[in-house]
């Protein structure tokens, strides 16, 4: 009887590191290795750490089809991509759009006066966020970029220079802060 519950046993044990999420961690904040957006498989291309004034604000992690190091390559507009900030601290509205706005004035002036409406109809949907909640924001080619709250669907901005111009924030030449963009290009 020994051997068929030890054969047992080790089935299961199989099975269950089979099953294993495989996921990122950084600053005590877990991403999983992978995500599903419609059809498409993402994988995590890496994690940074937003800090402002040496206080942690979020991680963030950067979802690609294929892992890079090439900024320029993951801003492509026909590619799919999602970025997850998970907050690690309460933000208030006016924080959120404060920063939006000076990460868009940053590395993307003219789109940031061109797509105006859209950042508008974005800052109306931001709310505060608390420890734990998160932001995500997710393109999809032909469809634009929608953004969820703490899991709820808040919009979606059709066309890809929104995206673009979103995804410059933590890719642009002035990323919020240097060890953010190098950790979500997995360097």
């Amino acid at each position: 009887m020994r051997k068929p519950a030890l054969l047992a046993a080790v089935l299961v044990v199989a099975f269950a590191s089979v099953l294993t999420v495989h996921a990122g961690t950084l600053a005590n904040v877990t991403l999983p290795d992978t995500v599903k957006v419609g059809a498409t498989t993402l994988t995590l291309n890496g994690l940074g750490l937003r800090t402002k004034y040496m206080v942690k604000v979020y991680v963030a992690g950067l979802y690609i089809p294929q892992k890079s190091t090439d900024p320029a390559a993951i801003l492509k507009p026909d590619v799919p991509k999602r970025i997850v900030m998970h907050f690690v601290r309460n933000v208030s509205k006016s924080q959120l759009t404060d920063g939006f706005m000076e990460s868009f004035q940053n590395n993307t002036p003219e789109a940031a006066k061109t797509l105006k409406p859209d950042i508008d109809r974005l800052f109306s949907v931001l709310e505060s966020v608390k420890d734990g909640d998160e932001l995500v924001f997710t393109y999809v080619p032909a469809t634009g970029t929608s953004l969820a709250i703490a899991g709820k669907e808040q919009l979606t901005i059709a066309g890809p220079s929104f995206a673009d111009m979103l995804f410059s924030i933590w890719l642009g030449p002035k990323p919020p802060n240097a060890a953010l963009k190098k950790g979500i290009l997995g360097q």
